[in-house]
């Protein structure tokens, strides 16, 4: 089924390669988005800025309108139990700031779009099955999860926030 909404739009897609954005990468080329970007680690660090703006630089530099950018936001620095429990100032600060930079450097490029992925480490720990969206404040997450699931609720706030003070087409989904 083609979507003509793809039509004539670039998609940059963060983690596009991983196991949920190989999905997406698929989904979006069967609806008939034809210029879909992943962003590779070794090219594009999302945790830097200077990195950020070179993305957005190189992905706009061929004269494409922003207003006909989408940017879908899946990229994370992850980690099992362990990970989690050896590095949680390192799972916060990442995710934090590579969603908090990419939605600011989209905003302030004029991006025609932002959705970012959240996840359901940031449901509160004792969240009743099945999740339901209206949960998610409900509580603090579980806590080897927390730092994680904190930065990319944070996502939640930002878009609400550039969304009321600057008009910005940003949107968080919840991923229960």
């Amino acid at each position: 089924m083609i979507d003509t909404f793809w039509q004539g739009k670039r998609v940059i897609v963060t983690g596009g390669s991983g196991f949920l954005g190989s999905f997406i990468v698929e989904k979006l080329a069967r609806r008939g988005a034809a210029d879909i970007f992943v962003p590779k680690l070794e090219n594009y660090d999302l945790v830097d800025r200077d990195s950020v703006r070179r993305l957005f630089d190189d992905t706009l530099g061929d004269g494409l309108d922003a207003a006909n950018l989408v940017v879908l936001h899946l990229a994370a620095h992850v980690g099992g139990i362990g990970a989690n429990r050896e590095h949680p100032a390192e799972f916060f600060y990442d995710n934090l700031m590579m969603g908090v930079e990419l939605m600011h450097q989209a905003w302030r490029r004029g991006v025609g779009k932002f959705v970012a992925i959240g996840t359901v480490c940031a449901y509160p720990k004792f969240t009743p099955v099945p999740f339901r969206e209206e949960d998610l404040w409900n509580g603090y997450p579980e806590e080897t999860n927390a730092p994680y699931g904190l930065a990319k609720k944070m996502l939640l706030v930002q878009a609400q926030a550039y969304r009321q003070q600057y008009g910005f087409n940003a949107i968080y989904l919840a991923s229960p």
